[in-house]
C-alpha cells in the first residue's frame, strides 16, 4: 500500500508538473495566458456549498485562499489520476512503464475538463461557451498529452 501511494504521489506530481511547464513555456513563446488556478479553487470552494455550475465563475464572490485551493485541487487531482492509472494498468507498468497507458489516462482526464470543470466554470461543454472553441480544445489536447508525458517519465523515474 505505501509503495502504491508513493507511486502515485510522485507519478501524479511529475504529470502535472509537467502540464504546467508546458503551460509555462506556451505563454513565453506564445502570450497565451497562464491557467487561472484561483478560478478553479474558486469552483472547488463552491461546490460543497452545492453550487456545481455557475453562469460565469468570475461573477461568483471570490473565497479566502482560492488561488492556494486551485493549486491544492490541481495537483491532487493529478494524483488522483496518477493513483487511477496505476490501479488500470497493474504494478507490471510500473516496474516496466510504456507511454500507451499513460497517454490514454491523459486523454480520458479530458473528458472531467470538457463535461465537468469547464460547464461547472460557465465555459460551457467542451467550452463551447469560449470565444473560441476549436483552439480551447486543441490547448486542452496539448496540455493533456503533456500530462500524460509527465506521467510517464514520472514512472520511469520509479522504475
Amino acid at each position: 500500500m505505501a509503495s502504491f501511494i508513493w507511486h502515485s504521489l510522485v507519478i501524479g506530481i511529475c504529470g502535472t508538473a509537467a502540464m504546467d511547464l508546458w503551460a509555462l513555456a506556451l505563454n513565453r513563446a506564445t502570450g497565451n495566458p497562464l491557467p487561472n488556478w484561483g478560478l478553479v479553487g474558486r469552483w472547488f470552494a463552491w461546490v460543497p456549498r452545492g453550487k456545481l455550475f455557475h453562469g460565469d465563475i468570475t461573477r461568483t464572490p471570490p473565497v479566502k485562499n482560492e488561488a492556494a485551493i486551485g493549486w491544492l485541487a490541481h495537483y491532487a487531482t493529478g494524483i488522483v489520476y496518477a493513483a487511477a492509472l496505476i490501479l488500470i494498468a497493474g504494478p507490471d507498468w510500473t516496474a516496466n512503464p510504456t507511454f500507451l497507458p499513460a497517454f490514454a489516462c491523459g486523454m480520458v482526464t479530458i473528458l472531467a475538463g470538457w463535461f465537468l470543470l469547464a460547464p461547472g466554470m460557465g465555459a460551457g461543454w467542451a467550452a463551447s461557451n469560449t470565444p473560441n472553441p476549436a483552439k480551447s480544445r486543441a490547448l486542452n489536447i496539448a496540455a493533456h498529452t503533456a500530462f500524460a508525458l509527465g506521467l510517464w517519465l514520472g514512472a520511469i523515474l520509479l522504475a
